[in-house]
């Protein structure tokens, strides 16, 4: 089996897992993390094969999207070995979907990815912020009944991942500040920082913008 042919079968095997997703981290994500992905492997000399099997399955046993995180690892890692990847090939790979979230690095220890999972990790944030971040945020916001903005609810600091992922005390609004605006600054590839820059303003100045109209200031 080539190359070419199992990362076609992990792209069918991802798009059978995510493409019902109704949080914003469907397959039309998982493609635009492809395409950065391959962006970024033209300046970084990752195993592009390990690199893009992980970027196809860097959601499908997420612990904040599915209630069986572990059942479906296992079911990664029985598919790949039907593709005939290497053991080690596949701890990798398994160990980059499983370590890249955001929440990881709340941790005291933050797990440390090889240059491949920095490159998904990179991919993966980027998609976060900007003109799509913002779309995604308030498409999950609204997903899971987060409420929009309210300014006595301040953002949340020092976080460990329980705490985070607590949306009964979160906003909208509040999710940029305790999560996407610190996104820029913890990129991993000069690739990725380049493109982070415009989309963090972005950010900020649709923020200024929102609250301007929240006050009626315009």
């Amino acid at each position: 089996m080539t190359n070419e042919e199992q990362l076609e079968s992990i792209k069918n095997f991802s798009y059978q897992k995510m493409s019902h997703d109704a949080t914003g981290h469907n397959f039309d994500h998982i493609q635009r993390v492809i395409k950065t992905v391959k962006n970024i492997l033209k300046d970084e000399p990752a195993d592009p094969l390990v690199t893009l099997a992980a970027a196809y399955l860097h959601d499908v046993a997420d612990d904040k999207l599915v209630s069986n995180p572990q059942t479906l690892e296992n079911e990664i890692k029985d598919f790949l070995n039907q593709l005939d990847f290497s053991n080690e090939q596949i701890t990798e790979i398994l160990y980059i979907t499983h370590n890249l979230s955001f929440s990881k690095s709340l941790s005291a220890n933050p797990p440390k990815l090889s240059l491949a999972g920095q490159i998904v990790q990179d991919a993966d944030r980027l998609d976060a912020i900007g003109a799509i971040g913002i779309t995604r945020a308030i498409y999950y916001g609204g997903a899971n009944s987060e409420t929009i903005y309210d300014p006595e609810i301040r953002p949340r600091e020092k976080m460990n991942k329980s705490e985070y992922r607590n949306l009964s005390n979160e906003t909208i609004i509040n999710h940029f500040y305790e999560k996407l605006l610190k996104l820029t600054a913890m990129m991993n590839t000069e690739t990725a920082k380049k493109i982070a820059k415009n989309r963090h303003q972005y950010m900020i100045d649709f923020l200024a913008e929102f609250k301007a109209e929240w006050d009626a200031e315009k």
